[in-house]
């Protein structure tokens, strides 16, 4: 059972970040490029917990589950934030932040043998130097970029604003419940999926479902916060 809702968390997430990738194709709007790849993140993280609670944790599981939930999920989400705020040095400092947490992710020794059933612990397997620093400065950082736009914006798109913010706090939520078991986290990775889902639609101006034909294919919105 805790496999199949850690399944279903991460097909969720998975469609949300389809979703603004094609609208990202449509409006070529950055920002919900660095929103999709953060659901992506996300959805990756709970695929690999539902791995782990099917089949046993194993090395692979738990570099998986780390790289896209601890350590790229809050940054791309802090980027996209930055992205909409009109900052577009965000972009290249993303690229570069997933970059080395990739490398650093196939390069760090385990402290530990990874095995059993529920979710490892990252400080009885990492080290604090460099990946998990890395993590927190990753985490920190982004979730800061998060709730300083969303304190900038927040008078132009009150909701949406909103919406963000709590869900980046279910998704810290449900970071720190992870020794609960996969079932409780896979529940908090559903609702913070759908919570940012729907902030980033408010943030944008975007319906809830794509228009169908050549309507779909507008230019910027007039009230876009970079449009000046």
């Amino acid at each position: 059972m805790e496999a199949l809702l850690a399944f279903a968390a991460a097909l969720l997430a998975f469609r949300f970040a389809g979703e603004l990738a094609a609208r990202w194709r449509e409006r070529r709007r950055p920002e919900l490029l660095a929103w999709s790849a953060s659901l992506l993140a996300y959805a990756l993280a709970s695929g690999a917990l539902a791995w782990g609670a099917a089949a046993g944790w194993n090395e692979a599981a738990f570099r998986l589950y780390y790289l896209f939930g601890g350590l790229l999920t809050a940054a791309l989400l802090g980027a996209g934030s930055l992205l909409f705020a009109g900052r577009r040095w965000a972009a290249p400092v993303a690229i570069a932040y997933a970059g080395l947490a990739v490398g650093l992710m196939l390069a760090e020794p385990l402290a530990a043998p990874v095995a059993g059933t529920t979710i490892p612990d990252a400080q009885a397997h990492l080290d604090l130097f460099p990946v998990r620093i890395v993590a927190i400065l990753g985490n920190s950082l982004g979730t800061i970029a998060v709730v300083a736009v969303a304190l900038a914006t927040l008078r132009r798109r009150p909701l949406g604003n909103a919406l963000v913010v709590a869900g980046t706090a279910v998704a810290a939520a449900g970071s720190a419940v992870a020794g609960l078991g996969a079932a409780p986290t896979a529940a908090f990775v559903a609702v913070a999926a759908v919570l940012l889902y729907a902030g980033f639609l408010g943030l944008s101006g975007l319906p809830l479902r794509r228009a169908s034909g050549g309507s779909a294919r507008s230019t910027r919105p007039a009230s876009d916060p970079t449009s000046g």
